[in-house]
């Protein structure tokens, strides 16, 4: 096979394992959401999300980071030399990173399985913009690779890194106050 072939294939199943992952904790969400819902609503949501985050989980999402590592490693074997840059190294750490959020997200996902639901759905925002961080750091490592000194550039991913959590934070009060507006509202009328 030739080398041009194991390289898409290691970007196709990066792209569908990052989909996957920035996929399972929306619906973790959700079914943490769908606790706070009245019968018959909440055990038809809870299902619904179980199924998903099954499927989603076991036919996508593991499958392409074992298809990832798999040619991610034979397209080492064919370019050992990229073990030998300094932006390489510090790549492999961020992806080093990715999966040890990968099994975060399993075992969170075997406990909402089992209706435990360890987490509010703030936390859960917040941890859904990990792979985010990550995805940029890798974007940004392998495109510049030796243009900018590395060190800039993690300093440049924990900034990014610190807005979107910001923003998380803004979006969580605008939520609330439109969910307190909408509260204020219903009052009024039945006054």
């Amino acid at each position: 096979m030739s080398v041009y072939y194991i390289k898409a294939l290691h970007i196709i199943f990066v792209v569908t394992w990052f989909a996957g992952l920035f996929y399972i904790p929306r619906l973790f969400i959700y079914q943490t959401e769908a606790e706070k819902k009245l019968e018959p609503a909440k055990s038809i949501l809870q299902t619904q999300y179980k199924l998903m985050s099954k499927r989603l989980w076991y036919i996508i999402t593991w499958p392409s980071a074992v298809l990832t590592f798999i040619f991610g490693f034979w397209t080492f074997y064919h370019f050992p030399e990229y073990l030998q840059e300094p932006w390489m190294l510090v790549k492999l750490s961020f992806v080093l990173a990715l999966y040890f959020y990968h099994g975060f997200c399993h075992n969170l996902y075997k406990k909402l399985q089992k209706d435990i639901i360890p987490y509010t759905a703030f936390k859960l925002r917040i941890i859904n913009e990990i792979p985010t961080i990550i995805l940029f750091a890798v974007v940004f490592l392998v495109s510049v690779q030796n243009a900018i000194s590395w060190v800039w550039g993690v300093v440049g991913i924990l900034l990014f890194g610190i807005l979107l959590m910001l923003a998380t934070k803004l979006y969580k009060k605008l939520r609330e106050k439109k969910s307190w507006d909408k509260a204020e509202k219903e009052v009024l009328q039945e006054k």
